[in-house]
């Protein structure tokens, strides 16, 4: 699987750490002195580490990958990848209504929309990360109701550049109102955040940006303008 990585001079690294902090993925680890990468399917492309390393010990490739198979207790996991099972509460009230769908347009991948199209224009607009919507039980009234939907998945998505430039079209040209960032609590989902303010601060025109961080148990843990 191709996939847009971090390469690391292990000449020019003097394992300061800078670069480990700021990896979101838990991809980077200092071993024996020096930043390496334990596991490249952990590495989100976003870059975060380049603008943290303050020797240019940092650069992106793309490569073929391959999937880490290790199963052990001592292998690391990353957090956002970590296997888990919580369930319900038996006592638990379930409101068995059902809920109308609140989605007013298709496509809704980004890599797919055309950020000049007629929903666009003028909207409130929700860029939500892909798992979110299976995490909040009530995502179609909370979020969905009189917006247009964008989603993607800072992590495994490889067009971050062009998301971007999309969403910058989406300020500048169809003149979206507000932009409402909607990802999950585990650190990778943290991109998303990144990639949309990224594409406003280039932006001519100047949008508000609303953060929500959902918990993978589907309550709301954060919800406040960027």
């Amino acid at each position: 699987m191709k996939q847009k990585v971090i390469k690391i001079d292990e000449n020019l690294c003097n394992g300061c750490g800078s670069c480990v902090e700021s990896c979101r993925g838990g991809a980077l680890k200092l071993v024996d002195g020096k930043a390496r990468i334990i596991d490249e399917t952990f590495c989100d492309g976003l870059g975060a580490c380049i603008g943290e390393c303050p020797l240019g010990a940092i650069k992106f490739e793309e490569r073929d990958i391959k999937i880490n198979a290790a199963n052990s207790d001592n292998a690391y996991q990353c957090p956002g990848s970590m296997a888990m099972s919580f369930g319900h509460s038996d006592n638990k009230e379930v409101d068995n209504t059902v809920i109308s769908s609140q989605l007013s347009q298709w496509p809704v991948q980004l890599f797919l929309l055309n950020p000049q199209a007629p929903y666009f224009k003028e909207a409130d607009v929700v860029l939500a990360a892909d798992c979110s919507a299976y995490a909040f039980g009530n995502f179609h009234n909370s979020f969905l109701k009189n917006r247009t939907l964008a989603i993607a998945c800072p992590k495994l998505d490889s067009w971050k550049d062009e998301y971007v430039e999309k969403i910058k079209i989406m300020v500048d040209i169809s003149k979206i109102n507000t932009l409402t960032v909607v990802m999950l609590e585990v650190p990778c989902c943290a991109g998303l955040l990144q990639i949309a303010q990224r594409a406003v601060a280039s932006a001519e025109r100047k949008i508000p940006v609303k953060k929500v961080i959902i918990g993978i148990k589907g309550d709301i843990l954060n919800e406040e303008w960027a």
